[in-house]
């Protein structure tokens, strides 16, 4: 498979990788620079010259993938007096390598794309990242009132439920994290319930006040939701007040990517 379809595959698999392209190169080396070559943990895919540094390219990438590590350059001497781990290459050149991680980007679901759903939406779109838009009403997500996305960074997928949008809760990938913003309070109370008993979501957000989360949280003790202190309810940055659309999409927003920025990748 070729490097850049190899990416993407990636991607859609929601597996990390390693993105290895021969940066510099003094001498004669196998590959030119800009060669490229993916790594995962078990697979590879493309080429960066074959032997020795081929096999310190990959060692090094599966060794980040393992412990999470950054971007790095990488020199490798391919002369018969340098050391080698991996048998002898002595093609009398330098090579630098550039490893580049490719983590599994996080997965947003938000249900409820009515006013302050689609500002949040139109804001998180500017990411990389996995973006679920869910909602029980046919008008929501028309191409027309979503062109406003036509332009996204994100992945954006668009589930329209018009019964039991709860459902949607299994299919979204581990590790998603959920805002539940709908425009009927007995949805968003059955969204709750549904979220908290769908296991690897890694975190459960509810637009509405204290009172309502008050109201919410005695529901689904009396109904045997678990954990309901997993919910976060208000959501948003308690410091930007407001309550228009826009501002409180911004206030959602900054908190949610102020999370996923403290979260390892």
């Amino acid at each position: 498979m070729r490097w850049d379809r190899a990416v993407q595959a990636l991607r859609e698999r929601r597996e990390a990788g390693v993105l290895v392209t021969v940066a510099t190169v003094r001498g004669h080396s196998p590959r030119e620079a800009g060669a490229k070559m993916v790594v995962t943990a078990s697979e590879l895919h493309g080429t960066v010259g074959g032997g020795n540094l081929e096999a310190v390219a990959v060692e090094r990438a599966r060794e980040l993938l393992a412990a999470g590590g950054a971007t790095e350059l990488v020199e490798v001497a391919l002369s018969d007096k340098a050391p080698y781990r991996h048998g002898v290459q002595c093609c009398g050149g330098e090579v630098g390598l550039l490893l580049e991680p490719l983590p599994v980007v996080p997965a947003v679901a938000v249900f409820g794309i009515g006013h302050v759903g689609l500002e949040l939406a139109r804001i998180l779109a500017r990411h990389d990242l996995d973006l679920h838009l869910v909602d029980s009403r046919p008008g929501q997500l028309t191409p027309e009132r979503l062109a406003v996305l036509d332009d996204a960074v994100a992945a954006v997928r668009v589930h329209q439920v018009p019964v039991l949008p709860e459902l949607v809760l299994a299919e979204l990938p581990a590790g998603s994290h959920v805002l539940v913003m709908t425009h009927d309070h007995a949805e968003d109370a059955a969204l709750c319930d549904a979220a908290l008993r769908t296991p690897g979501l890694a975190s459960i957000g509810l637009i509405g006040s204290a009172g309502k989360w008050a109201r919410f949280r005695r529901t689904l003790v009396a109904d045997g939701a678990p954990d309901p202190d997993r919910i976060t309810c208000p959501i948003g940055l308690p410091e930007l007040a407001g309550k228009d659309p826009a501002v409180i999409a911004v206030s959602v927003a900054a908190a949610l990517l102020g999370a996923l920025a403290r979260v390892p990748s």
